[in-house]
């Protein structure tokens, strides 16, 4: 083994200043906040590879205005036109 080789040794300081740092209560609470984080990356990189594979033909229209949505609007102008003349 190279002098650069990780001896077990090296893991025993690890882990020892990890207790000293985080408690030995926080341990198991944080391994498994760890553990979720990284279920959750890798379905999240799963569903990823899955929506590059069906990429849509064309990009989703813009909504259109329709008639309903412009009457809303002139209502609204008409409202603070009727406020500020008050």
């Amino acid at each position: 083994m190279g002098l650069n080789a990780l001896q077990p040794w090296h893991l025993i300081v690890l882990v020892a200043v990890v207790v000293v740092l985080f408690g030995a209560k926080r341990l198991p609470g944080a391994a498994r906040g760890i553990g979720q984080s990284l279920r959750i990356f890798k379905a999240e990189m799963a569903a990823k590879d899955g929506k590059d594979e069906e990429k849509p033909s064309a990009p989703p229209a813009p909504p259109q205005l329709t008639e309903g949505t412009q009457v809303a609007k002139q209502q609204t102008s008409d409202q603070r036109q009727d406020r500020t003349q008050a």
